[in-house]
């Protein structure tokens, strides 16, 4: 429980930490946030449970791992902020039970990756990786056998969200035939076309591009049995989880010339740090393609990752939104202009919202505005009043069971 509920804008405080793009910083500067800490690097356990105590919002990138422990440690943290697409680092269940909604940015990496997927494409088609390979050890090895231009080819696309229907675009620009599968109808762009089933899907293409969340469903969807599927001579490409392919089947596929070629990534263990080695038994063939997690590391990502989620950031610390979050209830507002917003974050419990308008009511006060969401566990509920009040409302509402976190905009 926080000590102390009302916070200006000066005095909150924001800890950037894995050199998160100065755009993030900017942004909060930009609009009246002037207590804002950045570490180039992710700190280890220790130092981040540090760091988080007196934290009012934390962003971090993909090494900082927020365990429901750290996150206890954190009683003054209003918001955590993930400057990437996936929010895995975080967990999200803990955090929602301490009234800490979780900010991601699932759109402003799509164009960086989508690119990475058909550069690998057309390297894979045209047989570089293992030409290259060959070239570094002297090796002259001039030939067409095996190399393919991509147009007429079909691409497989595997997750048809922000990412797979970019890629979608910039595959039909090129004149491929686009197939995707998605467990969620989606609307097709271009001439694109549904596959009823991933069977379908693998059968019938030359590349398979993976784009999908990480989650039970989709841990090691690519096996043995969907590799087998697979058309001989076609590739393989994974920018989405580490988890969604089974490596040792990859392997397997490869080293029997059934899949002529991949390109990874991301990894199921990947190094906390560029100091740390990197190994996989992929590493053995020349014909495949691995990257570290730079699918969306390219500086015009990064600086617009950086003001998509310092504005959800911004935006929830102003007004109470949470319109974004991974792990929240949504609530959309508008600015408090002429009015005091008191936010009520509280166990989904018979009688809470009750015993908080009585706060309000039994003194007369009059409610200009009230937002209420819920969740099967949590409970939401944003309170406009036209008169100005002290800290002893929020003391009140500090004691009603069941309360997780109060808060009170100026």
């Amino acid at each position: 429980m926080e000590k102390k509920y009302s916070l200006r804008k000066d005095k909150i405080r924001v800890v950037l930490l894995e050199g998160i793009h100065h755009s993030a910083h900017d942004f909060f500067v930009a609009n009246g946030y002037t207590n804002i800490e950045t570490y180039s690097g992710a700190p280890d356990e220790r130092d981040l449970r540090e760091i988080i105590k007196d934290t009012n919002i934390i962003g971090i990138r993909s090494r900082s791992n927020l365990t429901g422990d750290i996150l206890n440690n954190g009683s003054r943290l209003l918001a955590v902020g993930c400057f990437s697409i996936g929010t895995n680092q975080v967990d999200e269940k803990a955090a929602r039970l301490l009234g800490i909604p979780v900010f991601n940015a699932p759109f402003s990496n799509t164009r960086s990756v989508a690119e990475l997927v058909i550069a690998e494409a057309i390297m894979l088609l045209r047989n570089i990786p293992l030409k290259n390979a060959a070239a570094h050890k002297g090796r002259w090895l001039k030939s067409a056998s095996n190399c393919f231009e991509v147009r007429d080819k079909n691409i497989g696309i595997i997750g048809y969200g922000h990412i797979g229907s970019q890629v979608s675009i910039l595959a039909e620009a090129l004149g491929m035939n686009v197939y995707y599968y998605d467990i969620v109808k989606k609307l097709s762009l271009g001439k694109a076309v549904a596959c009823s089933s991933l069977e379908e899907l693998l059968s019938q293409t030359h590349i398979v591009t993976l784009h999908v969340p990480e989650t039970p469903l989709t841990r090691k969807m690519i096996g043995e049995k969907e590799l087998a599927l697979m058309r001989r001579g076609a590739c393989l490409i994974n920018a989405s989880r580490g988890s969604v392919v089974d490596i040792p089947s990859l392997t397997d596929s490869l080293k029997s010339e059934h899949i002529s070629g991949a390109a990874l990534d991301v990894f199921p263990e990947e190094p906390s740090s560029n100091s740390d080695p990197f190994i996989s038994e992929l590493q053995q063939f020349e014909n495949v393609i691995l990257s570290p997690h730079v699918g969306g590391s390219t500086m015009e990502a990064q600086e617009n990752i950086g003001t998509e989620v310092a504005e959800k950031l911004v935006k929830y610390s102003d007004t109470g939104a949470t319109i974004g979050a991974t792990n929240f209830v949504q609530i959309s507002l508008q600015p408090n202009n002429n009015v005091q917003r008191f936010l009520h974050i509280h166990k989904n419990e018979p009688g809470v919202l009750k015993e908080v308008n009585y706060i309000f009511t039994s003194k007369g006060i009059n409610i200009a505005g009230e937002y209420l969401q819920t969740d099967p566990e949590i409970g939401y509920v944003i309170i406009d009043t036209e008169s100005h009040l002290g800290s002893g409302v929020l003391e009140e509402l500090k004691a009603i069971k069941g309360t997780i976190k109060v808060r009170m905009l100026y």
